[in-house]
């Protein structure tokens, strides 16, 4: 039987490629830890539907499976625009004020109503990710002139970037809002804030969230170029960073990126904050059944670079092979992990949180008890998820348990890296505790009775936030 379980975790977006409970179960089965629901597509009875399909299914199957709502953000894109309409090389182009139709090639409107007023000459205009470009060459008060640099076909709704232009514009929009609303009252997992410049960026959802009800995690998306000069504070921030490569690659030199995600998977790793790799990582699979050997290379240096998750995007959600998709990452990231537990992995350096360094420390004698004494697993109870998010940055070579009784905590602990979240009763009984981990240990396989594993928990298991034990244990038969 081919082995399921990969440290690294995968996240899959949804959508009509698995139309059916059955082949969304089959897509879960296949290896799926982080369900993406993309709120630039489709409606809210759409995404309450498939939301309630993955919670079905994650019941079924006994596994945890968080479930992550991307924000559009304030997406810049072109409005209606005629069949077969090209741009040439070197052709002048014309964006106008208003929401007109696009008849011919010579005069554009754009989705962004500042569009005219804050774009300035000699700034850059990508159309389709860059397919496309220009280049401003005058302004006047209800129009910007261009010059098309790189021609090609243009169609309805394109993505345009300016990588060289300051935006006013918030990267919360009202819809933003609305779909922040329903991801808590329908009890998503994580929330992911797309095109974040500055901190009061993510400051203003956590804002509106909190005057809604309970927040949820927050996912930042590095996706602009002014946000890698907020990196730190983002990271430190956020409850993850998702490593948006298909914007950002449009809005910087894309021959930068791969260094940048390096340096975002480091940052993160040393912080102990999960941090999520995407866009077109198997986008040969959209149409084709096997990767190019690039891509192959791209998903398994992500690994080697220390992310937590790996993710799928048009290949599981309107690709014709999503299962072959997911069965195919999930090879790689075990062939990645089989070499890095062969060669080693890099030390992780640098600070947590001041309110996280007591638990930090815990878990870092823990990680070390663990590798010093060949632990089958390190296991560890948490009523936040605080303590095994801390382990977890450690990339042990053996699974960490997370062992919690609330529900939203266990499917938040899907996200991270070599964790396997159990759902347990709540205890503060230390007797209690020890013969329940010794129960769900052997009847899920993960030890067999004298192994030895470690154990993080609390002296005052009734009280959140208070991690201070690590206790050498050995599994025992049931009595």
């Amino acid at each position: 039987m081919e082995q399921l379980f990969s440290h690294t975790k995968i996240v899959a977006t949804l959508g009509p490629a698995t139309p059916t409970e059955d082949s969304l179960r089959e897509l879960l089965e296949a290896g799926v830890n982080v369900c993406r629901i993309n709120f630039s597509h489709g409606t809210i009875e759409q995404h309450a539907e498939t939301l309630a399909r993955v919670r079905r299914i994650s019941a079924e199957l006994g596994r945890a499976i968080a479930v992550l709502g991307d924000l559009c953000g304030p997406k810049i894109r072109l409005n209606t625009v005629a069949d077969g309409i090209a741009l040439e090389t070197g052709q002048d182009v014309t964006f106008v004020r208003g929401d007109a139709v696009t008849k011919d090639a010579k005069t554009l409107t754009i989705s962004y109503p500042q569009f005219v007023d804050e774009v300035n000459v000699g700034e850059r205009v990508y159309i389709d990710d860059g397919l496309v470009r220009l280049l401003v060459t005058d302004r006047e008060p209800d129009a910007i002139r261009c010059r098309c640099t790189v021609g090609g076909p243009i169609s309805s709704r394109k993505g345009v970037n300016l990588p060289d232009t300051k935006l006013s514009v918030s990267a919360i929009t009202d819809k933003d809002r609305a779909d922040a609303r329903w991801a808590i009252e329908s009890g998503l997992d994580y929330v992911a804030l797309s095109f974040v410049r500055t901190p009061a960026d993510l400051a203003e959802l956590r804002s509106h969230m909190a005057s809604i009800g309970t927040p949820i995690p927050v996912i930042v998306k590095i996706e602009k170029t002014e946000a890698l000069d907020y990196l730190d504070e983002f990271i430190a921030a956020a409850d993850g960073v998702m490593i948006a490569r298909g914007d950002l690659g449009v809005e910087m030199d894309i021959w930068r990126v791969p260094l940048v995600q390096k340096v975002i998977a480091q940052k993160c790793r040393a912080a102990g904050k999960p941090v999520i790799v995407a866009t077109q990582m198997l986008q040969s699979m959209v149409g084709n059944p096997s990767p190019t050997r690039a891509e192959v290379s791209d998903v398994a240096n992500a690994i080697l670079d220390g992310t937590d998750a790996v993710m799928l995007s048009a290949e599981s959600a309107s690709g014709q092979y999503p299962i072959q998709s997911v069965v195919m990452m999930r090879r790689i990231a075990i062939a990645a992990e089989a070499y890095l537990a062969k060669h080693g992995r890099e030390d992780v350096t640098g600070t947590v949180a001041a309110s996280d360094r007591i638990t930090s420390a815990i878990s870092h004698g823990a990680i070390e008890s663990a590798r010093h004494l060949g632990a089958k697993l390190v296991a560890a109870w948490t009523s936040s998820g605080n303590t095994v998010r801390l382990l977890a940055k450690y990339r042990l070579d053996v699974p960490v348990v997370g062992l919690t009784s609330d529900i939203d905590v266990f499917r938040r602990l899907a996200l991270l890296f070599g964790v396997i979240p159990i759902q347990v009763p709540g205890s503060s009984n230390p007797a209690e505790m020890a013969q329940t981990l010794d129960r769900v240990l052997l009847e899920k396989d993960l030890a067999q009775v004298g192994d030895l594993v470690i154990v993080v928990t609390s002296t005052n298991p009734h009280v959140k936030g208070k991690t201070d034990a690590t206790l050498v244990h050995r599994v025992a038969k049931l009595q």
